[in-house]
């Protein structure tokens, strides 16, 4: 079928320029700017500084074009694979006719941007001096009581209270409580470990929470949280995830430990461990005492060899009395320090017993009977002061109560049927006015028969 031929002559024909143009405006016009999330590849760089690269996700891609210009406010090194949000607008590459969006802006997504800002905290703190070792302390060897920063809920707090009953159930847990996830949890865990420093109630401190990803124990990361643990003057173990897991929080700790467990292990000697102690060391007593009996006696056998191989009869008296002698000397050298070791280890044994926390329960009941009752002689001072304020402010509210003021025979007159104020001045009313006088005790039903100016004459 043949055109028409009025329509061939007046058809718009476009150039492949033209066409690419309107396409172009029209794209950037009808979307403008926009965010997008994805995975860069294709990233190339030519000798003009401008990046090139395709941004996919799982079932798409678009081709990008970053100018140098942009560059400037990019904090950190594009590469292939990595997951960004991109602020772009749409438009067309016109010399080939492509679709491709204009970054002006580039941003790491998800965990990346995380453990970039996580890498960043760590080396300025590392340059203020907060991970230097001569700022750790040492954890008490036997502990009595220890504090606990976590959530009171979470499973940390069980596994480490677990760890406690079996290597030292004397142990005393004091339980600071604060969350460790979410959005003020890093302020939470700061506030909670000044608290638990001002506190001064324990031997040491614990900082612990389960596993989770990066985004779970961000809060760990707190640089607030990091100065609060650098300023704790109590020792402190940070046992914060699995063993692969590092936060801020385990640089700056005195300890860091790879699990909750594994900090409650650290910061808690084993009793089967203390009692194996003491059974090496009275082991080495015995073996000590032993040896020294032995030499004593190798040294003994040899002035008795001496003894017997010297013939003068003279020489032999001498040598036997010297002997005799120093039988003796042993003798009390071996009594002497043998009494003196068996009162070390009685002393020994009766610190080990001092320290037990039964001893300590009697105290604390009798602290806690005398705080009671200086609280309840409190309460009562105080019921006693507020009974008084109150009968002080009862009798001046009854001296400056109108009720008072009527009972000294005054009254006040109110216009009967109207609403109006009391009545105060005699212009108020009119000859023949009913009036209502309220009295101390009830009231009366007046008529005006005249009035009285301030000159005393009557109307």
């Amino acid at each position: 079928m043949q055109p028409d031929l009025l329509e061939t002559a007046n058809r718009k024909i476009y150039t492949v320029s033209e066409l690419n143009g309107q396409v172009r405006r029209r794209l950037e016009s009808g979307f403008g700017k926009l965010w997008l999330e994805g995975e860069i590849s294709n990233l190339s760089q030519p000798a003009s500084g401008h990046l090139y690269f395709t941004l996919k996700d799982a079932q798409a891609q678009v081709r990008c074009a970053l100018f140098r210009s942009a560059q400037r406010r990019m904090d950190f090194a594009p590469e292939n694979g990595q997951q960004v949000i991109a602020f772009a607008r749409v438009s067309l590459y016109e010399p080939r006719g492509e679709y491709q969006l204009v970054v002006e802006q580039l941003e790491e997504a998800g965990s990346g941007l995380l453990r970039r800002q996580f890498e960043q905290l760590k080396q300025r703190l590392f340059k203020a001096g907060l991970f230097d070792e001569q700022h750790k302390r040492a954890l008490p060897r036997v502990p009595m009581v220890l504090g606990v920063v976590t959530s009171p809920s979470g499973a940390a707090l069980r596994d480490v209270l677990r760890v406690f009953k079996r290597r030292a159930p004397w142990l005393r847990v004091i339980v600071f409580p604060s969350r460790v996830q979410g959005v003020d949890a890093g302020a939470e865990l700061a506030a909670a470990v000044a608290c638990a420093d001002r506190a001064a109630l324990r031997d040491a401190l614990l900082l612990v929470r389960g596993g989770g990803s990066l985004e779970d124990l961000w809060a760990f990361n707190d640089e607030r949280l990091a100065q609060a643990i650098f300023d704790c003057r109590t020792p402190l173990v940070c046992g914060v995830g699995h063993e692969i897991d590092f936060t801020i929080a385990d640089f700056v700790a005195d300890v860091r430990a790879p699990t909750p467990s594994a900090a409650a292990e650290m910061a808690t000697p084993d009793v089967a461990d203390l009692r194996a102690g003491l059974q090496g060391l009275l082991r080495r007593l015995s073996e000590t005492q032993h040896n020294r009996l032995r030499r004593l006696g190798e040294g003994l056998g040899a002035v008795s060899h001496r003894l017997r191989i010297q013939h003068p009869v003279q020489r032999l008296q001498q040598q036997t009395q010297r002997r005799d002698e120093l039988e003796l000397r042993l003798h009390r050298a071996v009594q002497g320090h043998a009494a003196r070791a068996a009162q070390s280890y009685a002393r020994s044994l009766g610190a080990l017993r001092a320290c037990h926390p039964e001893r300590r329960l009697p105290l604390l009941q009798a602290h806690l009977r005398r705080e009671a009752e200086r609280l309840r002689g409190a309460l009562r001072e105080r019921l006693a002061g507020l009974r008084s304020r109150l009968q002080n402010s009862a009798r001046t509210l009854e001296a400056v109560s109108p009720l008072a003021t009527l009972a000294r025979g005054y009254a006040i007159l109110h216009p009967i049927g109207k609403a109006t104020h009391p009545i105060v001045a005699a212009s108020q009313v009119q000859r023949g006015d009913l009036l209502h006088a309220r009295l101390a005790d009830g009231g009366l039903h007046c008529r005006v028969e005249g009035t009285v100016d301030a000159d005393d004459k009557t109307d």
